[in-house]
């Protein structure tokens, strides 16, 4: 049997498969995007696909204290576009 990486998600705190979730990366140069694949180098965050989830971290800022820095804003919107696109 294959053990399934779980991660927690900053919103809700709950623990899930990876592949559930979605990542949010900062690159070594220090760059914040969406990680589709998963793979992308640097530190990584997981939101679950959840707008709640997404709003819940944003408010409590956990995915800037993970990355122990600021967030830009178009982060938190292509965020919320590719959960509103996974919604439909």
């Amino acid at each position: 049997m294959k053990k399934i990486p779980m991660r927690m998600c900053t919103g809700c705190g709950e623990m899930k498969p990876k592949r559930e979730l979605i990542r949010v990366v900062k690159s070594p140069e220090g760059v914040i995007s969406l990680d589709k694949t998963g793979r992308s180098p640097g530190r990584g965050a997981y939101v679950c696909p959840d707008i709640e989830c997404l709003k819940k971290a944003r408010k409590t800022k956990r995915i800037e204290r993970v990355f122990e820095t600021q967030i830009p804003e178009e982060v938190y919107e292509a965020l919320e576009k590719e959960l509103e696109n996974n919604a439909e």
